[in-house]
């Protein structure tokens, strides 16, 4: 089966097309011009050149594939021009999706996020019908995931679009080589950078699950349905405490308030306006983390026979790959 990957070179996309090559699909990736290919080394895969705000390069990437895996996406969480997020994120996976369809493609699995998903006031789990608006969702990336989600339910009930919509949740092991912010959260801490810590909550899963997941849905997933590919509800203060007793390091102790965070995290916003560098914390970040990101995937788990192993594993496979890779000492 020829097989179309967006975004193979990415975290959870080169975890998705390692799976998929296991079981036997032909693989073609697309990558951007000039990014970085590290995951496709040694891989029997064919690479071409595309982007999502090139049309005539979707099309031809989708040109004799049957199936679709669109995991590429802008990810970030601080962005000077919000503008081209929308255009790549939005934009991009209505040109793709129609792409597809010209191109018959038979079946589409469509990556999106919990981060488009509503969150319990009480901090139980939410699901995928934990209610959630447009003006619910804090920063552009959050906001152009959801319009692009819409746009591929739309399409699905307009056009007939044959894709599934899988929504992983916080995603960690080998791979992560920008790293994501959540990476980034263990490469900082075995860096002895996190003296300190919020009171939030996030869903940990080993990333080779959300792969597996991923095939899950290909295999076994009904069109236009979503499914929440997650694993263990952890604090902040639990997932620092992991990394640090895996690493033998002193876990922090210090926990800090939100609203004090808040305008430090504004003026770093501020300075990197004026730098171009990347602040260490973002105002979003920080709304986000007043409210526990705990998912369920019981209906994965259900409907798929999706299954996730403990989030310990995948924080020590991350800790593992980090180390060999030099974003840090070994411990």
């Amino acid at each position: 089966m020829k097989t179309l990957i967006t975004g193979a070179n990415g975290f959870i996309g080169s975890a998705v097309m390692r799976h998929l090559l296991d079981v036997g699909h032909d693989i073609r990736a697309v990558v951007r011009p000039g990014s970085d290919r590290r995951n496709l080394e040694g891989l029997p895969v064919e690479v071409i050149e595309g982007d999502l705000n090139d049309k005539i390069s979707l099309v031809q990437a989708v040109k004799g594939c049957n199936a679709v895996f669109h995991l590429a996406a802008d990810y970030r969480l601080w962005i000077p021009d919000p503008d081209n997020m929308y255009q790549t994120n939005v934009q991009g996976t209505r040109d793709l999706m129609l792409a597809s369809i010209e191109a018959g493609v038979e079946k589409i699995v469509y990556t999106s996020s919990v981060a488009v998903l509503g969150l319990n006031g009480d901090g139980s789990p939410a699901n995928e019908d934990t209610p959630m608006a447009v003006e619910d969702m804090i920063g552009h990336y959050k906001r152009s995931k959801y319009l692009a989600e819409k746009e591929v339910i739309k399409l699905v009930n307009e056009h007939d679009l044959p894709a599934v919509i899988v929504n992983p949740s916080t995603p960690l092991g080998p791979g992560d080589i920008r790293p994501t912010p959540t990476g980034n959260i263990v490469v900082e801490t075995l860096n002895d950078r996190m003296p300190a810590y919020v009171d939030t909550g996030l869903n940990i899963v080993h990333v080779d699950d959300v792969a597996k997941g991923h095939c899950l849905a290909f295999e076994k997933g009904k069109i236009g349905e979503r499914y929440i590919l997650g694993g263990e509800n952890l604090s902040l203060q639990t997932i620092l405490g992991i990394i640090c007793e895996l690493s033998n390091k002193k876990p922090p102790s210090i926990k800090l308030p939100h609203n004090l965070i808040l305008p430090i995290a504004w003026f770093m916003e501020r300075w990197a306006a004026i730098s171009k560098k990347k602040p260490r914390a973002t105002v979003d970040e920080i709304r986000m983390s007043k409210k526990c990101m705990y998912f369920s995937s019981d209906k994965a788990i259900e409907e798929l026979g999706y299954q996730f192993r403990p989030a310990k594993e995948a924080i020590y496979d991350a800790i593992e790959w980090f180390i060999k890779n030099g974003y840090c000492k070994p411990t």
